[in-house]
Formats: structure tokens, sequence, C-alpha cells
């Protein structure tokens, strides 16, 4: 597994304009549910531009070995589901390597079947809280038989006889949490429903209606979703076409912004309002950020962006836009280095519970290069330097997360001087297109060798 193999560094030297046509892979969000209910549905799924990164690659290989056939052929992944209701306790452990979404949202999945199931995962994975899935799963009726410390990985669920449906109210912003209490209650009789006070990311409820899912969302007078799904329903095969990550976008669109002259075309990118964050922040910024061709794909919205370099000026992002653009502060903090003025993030606790504490990490690599920053605890402050004077020349601790080592190899692009990262073998599991794709637009990067 790469994110265990030999760290492998990489340096980003200043570039000359950035330019060209770019897609994007697939939103891995999305890919992760197309593995997923493909693999439950009666039926054949048929899905392209899946995201072939090794966390959804995991999601598969779990969905496999419960009873989905699952095959590529040319461009398309067919699936052969095994029906709701009737998943196959796995002989072996499931291993998920890095891969969060994956992880969390199987255990709702199979949590409700009267089987035992054991999850494993790289160390990354295995240091983060699972207890917030794990809870409701409690409610229903899971045991949970054996766990690290702190319900970590390794851990194995024991699903009860027959669950019983729950009202769950989730107690902070996370579409993975709603999203486990809505695949637990397929399985489980009656009405499980679950009461989302901020809304979230929603493609769990928009892919299980186009499933065939009994499942209705209604929004109350005070903006809060009671959204309520009947289990032992039918999910029927579809066909799916992926649109482009939104949070991978995040990525050449900000190093389009900051090198000066560029002018980039970034190709079919989901345009779903739970997810579009960045880009409202960035607009506020000053960017100049072209939507054409707004469209309509499998339920979803999806636009080309055209991205021109611009002088950027730092804002307040309010802690309520946090939801739609969780993945993207890491860049938004490369962004605002480089923007006239102090941008102020709010509301991301739940940057501290990501593939690493995210926040910290973005802070430490921002001191790291240069740049004037104020951790709190739950804001980031960053005073940007316009042109990138005098930043740079720092090495940033990724701590296995691929978008710490993204962004910042954006960064190293516009800055005064080169910016290294440790390590960026564990960029594959969300974008392993990345150095390919932004080397092809101008962008100077190069992987050292493994450290010694």
């Amino acid at each position: 597994m790469s994110h265990q193999a030999l760290p492998k560094p990489a340096v980003a030297n200043r570039s000359p304009a950035l330019s060209g046509k770019v897609r994007m892979p697939g939103d891995k969000s999305i890919s992760h549910r197309s593995f997923m209910f493909g693999g439950l549905a009666s039926g054949e799924t048929r899905i392209t531009g899946l995201l072939e990164g090794e966390d959804v690659l995991r999601t598969g290989e779990a969905m496999k070995a419960m009873g989905a056939r699952i095959e590529k052929n040319g461009e398309e992944w067919i699936i052969q589901g095994t029906g709701n209701g009737c998943l196959l306790e796995p002989k072996a452990p499931l291993d998920f390597g890095n891969a969060g979404t994956g992880s969390r949202l199987t255990m709702g999945l199979v949590g409700t079947y009267d089987m035992e199931t054991t999850f494993i995962g790289d160390a990354s994975l295995s240091g983060r809280p699972m207890g917030r899935v794990l809870n409701p799963l409690r409610e229903m009726g899971v045991q949970v038989i054996n766990a690290a410390p702190g319900d970590r990985m390794p851990l194995t669920l024991r699903g009860p006889k027959v669950a019983a449906p729950i009202s769950y109210r989730v107690p902070m912003a996370s579409a993975q949490v709603k999203s486990a209490v809505l695949l637990a209650g397929l399985n489980t009789p009656g009405i499980t429903t679950v009461i989302e006070p901020v809304m979230t990311r929603d493609h769990t409820e928009k892919m299980l209606q186009g499933f065939g899912a009994n499942l209705e969302v209604e929004t109350d007078k005070d903006g809060v979703r009671h959204i309520r799904i009947e289990g032992q329903g039918k999910l029927s095969g579809q066909v799916i076409a992926v649109p482009g990550d939104p949070s991978s976008a995040g990525f050449p669109l900000v190093a389009a912004l900051i090198v000066p002259g560029s002018d980039i075309v970034i190709e079919n990118v989901l345009m779903n309002p739970t997810r579009t964050g960045l880009i409202t922040t960035l607009i506020e910024m000053g960017a100049q950020i072209e939507l054409m061709n707004p469209r309509n794909a499998g339920g979803e919205d999806v636009a080309d962006l055209r991205v021109r370099s611009s002088e950027l000026k730092g804002v307040t992002v309010p802690a309520e836009r946090a939801p739609s653009m969780i993945d993207e502060y890491p860049v938004l903090a490369v962004a605002a280095s480089f923007a006239e003025g102090e941008t102020l993030m709010q509301g991301l606790e739940e940057l501290r519970v990501k593939e690493s504490d995210r926040l910290a990490a973005v802070a430490r690599g921002l001191e790291a290069n240069g740049v004037d920053c104020t951790e709190g605890e739950v804001t980031l402050a960053v005073r940007g330097k316009p042109g990138g004077k005098g930043l740079g020349g720092g090495t940033v601790k990724t701590h296995l997360d691929h978008r710490i080592a993204m962004s910042f190899l954006v960064m190293g692009l516009a800055a005064e001087k080169p910016v290294t990262v440790d390590d960026q073998t564990m960029i594959a599991t969300s974008f392993p297109e990345f150095m390919g794709l932004m080397t092809g637009m101008g962008a100077k990067i190069e992987t050292m060798d493994a450290a010694a």
C-alpha cells in the first residue's frame, strides 16, 4: 500500500503562467456511494467517470467481500448487486486503508445486518474517531464487540437479529454521520429519521432516491431538515455518470488564481450548492471565476470553470459556510497567503478530526513557509503577502494527509522560494492524476528521491 511505503518528498517551484483545459477526476463522495448503492441494489449498475483513487477502490473491495460482483469493462464499471437486505458476512476483515468516508458509511450499511463485520485501516484511519457513527448504531441495536480505545479501529460490529428504527438528531454538521444512519435504516423495518440542523452534502439522499428508496426530506420553518427513510424496500440498479470532484478542482483553481498570467478551464465540475463554498469564498475575495456551460448530469448540477489569475483580498469566512467547503480549507489558506489583508476562517472544529488534525497541520505548514497566521481552537487567521514576497523555503509535514500535500505544492508555484512536502505518496488516495495534471498546465513540481 502506497501510504505505508517509503515517503517520497516533492518540491514545487515558482512557475510561469498556467494554461490549458483540464478535466477533473470523478467526485469522491459520489464515487464511494456509487459502489455502495450499486453493490446493494438488485440488478445491474453501470458507472462512468468513477474516481479510481485508492479510497474508492477500497469501498469497492468491501462490497465485493459481501457478495457484490464488480468489474471494469473499458471506461465503465459494471456491478451486479446483491439486493437490499442480502449482503453476506465477509470472511475477512474489511481493510479501508485511508478511507474515512468508505469505512464510516459501510459501518452504517452493514451494522444492522445479523452478522459480524471487522473494520481495519492504516495508521491515519486507525487514529480517527468512529464513535460519532457508532453511537447512533448502538441505539439501533448494533453491538461494538471489539474496538481500540476511544471507539477506534480495528473494531468489530455485531448486528442485531432485527434492528430498531430511530429518530436521530445529528449533533455535528457531518454528512458521514447522517449517511451512516440512513444506510443503517435500509435494513431496518419501519421509518428511520435523521434530523439535520445544518445542511451538509446531500448526495446520499439524492442517490438513494435515484436507486428507488422510499426517502423524503422535509425542511421546517427553522431550516432544520427531517430526512425519513423506509427500511427494507427495493433498490434497483442504475446508470451513473459521476461528475468531476469540486474538492479536487480547488487545487488547479487556486493555482491559476495565484500564479500571475494564468488562464485555465476546469471541465465537468460538480456544482451542488452543498459543495461550492470554496468558489463562493474565492469570488468574494476577488477571484475571476467564470461559470461556463452549466448543465445537469445524473441529477446533479455541473459546469466548466474558466479561472484567471486575480488580485485577492482577505475576507471573513462565516462558520455556517464550513459544511459546504470542509475539505477545501487547506487550499483556501494557501490562496489567503497571497491575498491583501487578513482572511479569517471560522467554525473549523471538524478539521481537528480529518485525515490529520488538519487545522494544526495547515497552520504549521504556513508558518514553515513564512506566512503570518494565527491558529485558534476553531479558527484560522491568515495575513497574506500579495505576490508571494518572502514566502516559501520551508518543508511541510503532511501527516499522511493528501489535501495538505496538494495544497502546499500549490503554494510553491507562486511563492518566492520553493515549497517542499515531506511525502506525496498519499495523494493517490483522492487524486492520482494530480501531478500529471498540474505539470501539464505548466506547474513546476518535481518528486525527490525517497528520504534516506
